[in-house]
This record gives structure tokens, C-alpha cells and sequence, in this order.
């Protein structure tokens, strides 16, 4: 098919998931440096360093930027859709891990008294510290400019 070839043949395509996947890989090797421990949950799992969803818009709208030009509107549409995703990731979601990490807390310490409760405990790492947005900015822009 086609669609599917062109699809998989887009440098847009391949820049933004090739930075997706060389961030989370990264992970994956820091975390096996840190703890010692291979979890191979962290070739997927969000939040981290660096920032995957950062990588990959970074790649993407650099890879855009060479392919449609740096003054177009399809750049500008992309460095916009970026700016708000870096900005989620780093705001939004890195509260929301912080917020899961105080209930954890609170229900651990619950449990200890007799409360029961039959949930999972709540994901504590969503987001990213600015540091972490950086990161996988710097590395999505590498890799869009080397793909790009």
C-alpha cells in the first residue's frame, strides 16, 4: 500500500519517532545506572529523563522546519503544538505526579491503620522537571536536524 509506504517514508515521520524512541531507550539505561535494576517498563512508561514527548515534537518540528522551511506556517503550527506540549509536560502533568505522590502517602499511611484500599496505587511519575523538557528538547532538535 501506498499510504502505508509513504507514511513510514515521511522524514517528519521517522525524525519525531526516532527521538521518541532514542529518549526512551535512554531511559532505560539511566535507570539500570541508578538502580541497577533492568525495568524494561521505562521503554515505555512517561515521565523521566529526558522528556520523550519533548523529543519527539522537537524532532518533528525541526524535521519540519527543514523540509517546509523555517518561515512557513506548517513550522509555525508545529513549534506552537511543541511549545504547549513541553509546557504540559513540565506543568500539568509534573503536578499531577506530585499530586500522586502525596496520596500514596496519605493512603500508605491509612493502611497502617486499617483501611483498605483495593486500588492500585497511583502513577507518581507523569511529568518532568524543566531540566528533563530541556533535555529531550536538545535531542529531539539533534535528531530532527540529523534526519531532517
Amino acid at each position: 500500500m501506498n499510504v502505508i509506504r509513504d507514511f513510514f517514508s515521511n522524514r517528519v515521520v521517522l525524525a519525531a519517532f526516532a527521538a521518541w524512541a532514542i529518549a526512551q531507550g535512554i531511559k532505560v539505561i539511566l535507570t539500570l545506572i541508578i538502580t541497577k535494576k533492568f525495568d524494561m517498563s521505562r521503554l515505555v512508561g512517561s515521565g523521566g529523563m529526558p522528556s520523550s514527548h519533548s523529543a519527539l515534537v522537537c524532532a518533528m518540528v525541526t524535521s519540519i522546519g527543514y523540509a517546509e522551511g523555517f518561515s512557513s506556517s506548517v513550522f509555525a503550527l508545529g513549534a506552537c503544538f511543541a511549545a504547549i506540549v513541553m509546557y504540559d509536560a513540565a506543568g500539568v502533568r509534573r503536578s499531577t505526579g506530585k499530586n500522586a505522590a502525596v496520596l500514596n502517602h496519605l493512603l500508605d499511611g491509612l493502611a497502617g491503620n486499617g483501611f483498605v484500599f483495593d486500588e492500585e496505587r497511583l502513577k507518581e511519575l507523569v511529568g518532568h522537571t524543566p531540566v528533563q523538557v530541556v533535555a529531550g528538547a536538545l535531542l529531539g532538535i539533534l535528531v530532527g536536524t540529523l534526519i531532517g
